[in-house]
């Protein structure tokens, strides 16, 4: 057949056909559930393989590398500010459920006769943990023995994977949207806590580029100076006190002429506006939006309010302490500028004036580029909106991380070492680390890093399924019913005995238990059915940190289980 022989003639072209056609099968829902894009593409990736495809060379190492790189990259902030400070209770939290995690694993293992590829894929899939897939490999074959045996091992964990993942997934939402609540009291009481927590929390706007939030937080806005505080000459400096006056914070941003004679675009506490005059004031939309009488009438201002201003995301720096934000407009260096969101691990609060700002949290910043260039060298580290991704940055640090992963320790007839995904991975999280405390070097892009993130380990997830392709079925034949009972305790067990030790032992609040639990698991469907069950976001708080950290322990664990079971 024509299309056979040209697959098999341009292997390449056999990937992008296992991507797209995964990609597809991953969109569909049943009952609002998903396979997901990672199993739908090892899917089709076995389906693709049936047709004796050879894919070889370096592709699926090169892409599972730029995958665990950037994963690094994403979690490396949180996993490292998460361990001092509030979020360390978290962090043990996330390492108690992978100790569960492994600890099921190896039971199952034992109590099933698995082999080191049987369990690492039942580990991968079970804890939704795709990750393990490509660091299992790694590890099965640095262990002594025949190539056919270590190939049967390998072939295995695509098998096992598939077969335990749908679980993974739908056990978790079952347990955590579902059963989760009523262990802590039923969903009706837990509802109630979380409208409580949610009153300090600023809604997100989602995840879709289209969307944004309605409620605009900064405004600018034009007035005619003809109102009775204007019955002679005044300053900037005057105008902005008589809002302070009343609790206000309004700054003066343009000014022209009432004649139309003169646009003064650099404005000083001094200078002078006379009556008649139009000014752009700028401010919060609580701020702006009232009765302004006593200053004069608002108007279209088209002209006046056709000027660029900017926003820009500052990292706390140590050096700043903690300050509500009331404190921080206290400062000179304040002015003209206002603070459009805060986010902490990537949860967004409210700017209210008694909110705390704390090193390492993200300030989004907007007004004139010379105010906030002055304002965010007070506060921390500016990061440049860009488009443009650090190559040097990203190429060197794959580089770097893989010649540390090579280094190994021997232990008995085994060579143990992290390996380049390993090594790959721990770069990520040291240089994210470092790009968040200085962001002046280093950049990918939210896009950039979406495509890296899905493309690298789909494309990994798609090689491995057409390598597979030709021993799936008998490998499933051989290991079915078994599987998937060993998948079904690893999923199920842990995670009841998370929703305790969170709910009973850390005394997290209800939501953010069920948060970390999910984000402990690597559940995102999880999260979001809680999210749903419980109609908030407040979940999320429990995730970031502990979805860090597994991220990283869990990948550790499944080399572990390898050596453990060899």
């Amino acid at each position: 057949m024509w299309l056979v022989e040209t697959l098999r003639h341009t292997p390449a072209l056999a990937v992008f056909l296992t991507i797209g056609l995964g990609f597809l099968l991953g969109k569909f829902k049943i009952k609002g559930i998903a396979l997901g894009t990672v199993t739908s593409v090892l899917i089709i990736g076995v389906l693709v393989g049936q047709m004796d495809i050879n894919v070889g060379g370096p592709l699926k190492s090169v892409s599972f590398l730029l995958f665990l790189f950037c994963i690094g990259y994403s979690v490396g902030p949180q996993f490292f500010r998460s361990l001092r400070g509030d979020g360390l209770r978290e962090v043990l939290f996330a390492l108690v459920v992978c100790v569960l995690i492994l600890g099921a694993s190896v039971g199952v293992a034992f109590l099933f006769g698995l082999n080191p590829g049987q369990a690492a894929g039942m580990m991968a899939g079970a804890s939704t943990a795709s990750p393990i897939v490509g660091a299992a490999e790694d590890t099965i074959n640095s262990l002594p023995g025949s190539a056919e045996e270590l190939k049967s091992m390998t072939d295995a964990i695509a098998v096992c994977y598939a077969m335990t993942y749908v679980f993974g997934t739908l056990g978790a939402v079952w347990l955590l949207g579902y059963v989760g609540p009523v262990m802590m009291g039923g969903l009706d009481k837990v509802k109630a806590m979380t409208r409580e927590l949610e009153k300090t929390l600023s809604p997100a706007s989602g995840s879709d580029p289209a969307s944004f939030n309605a409620c605009r937080p900064v405004a600018f806005r034009a007035y005619v100076t003809d109102g009775s505080f204007m019955s002679g000459p005044r300053t900037v400096a005057d105008i902005e006190k008589e809002f302070e006056k009343t609790g206000k914070r309004v700054t003066v941003e343009r000014l022209e002429r009432a004649d139309g004679s003169e646009r003064i675009d650099a404005i000083t506490p001094e200078t002078e506006i006379l009556p008649g005059d139009c000014v752009a004031l700028a401010g919060r939309r609580e701020m702006i939006v009232g009765d302004l009488g006593w200053l004069g009438h608002e108007v279209p201002g088209v002209s006046l309010l056709s000027f660029a201003v900017e926003d820009v995301d500052v990292t706390v720096a140590k050096r700043f302490g903690v300050k509500t934000v009331r404190e921080m407009f206290d400062n000179a260096w304040m002015d003209g500028v206002d603070i459009k969101s805060i986010r902490r691990n990537e949860v967004a609060l409210n700017p209210l004036e008694q909110t705390e700002i704390r090193p390492g949290d993200i300030v989004e910043l907007v007004g004139l580029k010379k105010n906030l260039d002055r304002a965010a060298h007070e506060i921390g580290y500016a990061d440049p909106r860009t488009l443009a991704t650090d190559f040097v940055f990203v190429g060197l640090g794959i580089l770097l991380g893989g010649l540390i992963g090579a280094l190994a320790l021997k232990i008995g007839s085994v060579s143990v070492s992290l390996g380049a995904s390993g090594g790959a991975l721990v770069a990520g999280l040291v240089l994210g680390w470092l790009r968040a405390k200085r962001p002046v070097y280093g950049a990918i892009p939210k896009a950039s890093l979406w495509v890296f993130n899905n493309l690298g380990l789909n494309m990994y997830i798609a090689v491995i399924g057409i390598a597979s392709g030709p021993s799936f079925v008998s490998a499933f034949a051989e290991v079915g019913p078994k599987i998937f009972v060993a998948g079904l305790i690893v999923t199920l067990v842990p995670l009841f005995l998370a929703i305790l030790i969170g709910h009973k032992l850390f005394k997290f609040h209800p939501a953010v238990t069920l948060g970390c639990c999910a984000g402990a698991r690597k559940t995102t469907a999880g999260l979001g059915a809680v999210q749903e069950r419980l109609g908030s976001s407040v979940p999320a708080l429990g995730y970031t940190i502990t979805y860090a950290v597994s991220n990283t322990v869990l990948i550790i664990f499944g080399i572990i289980l390898v050596l453990l079971t060899a």
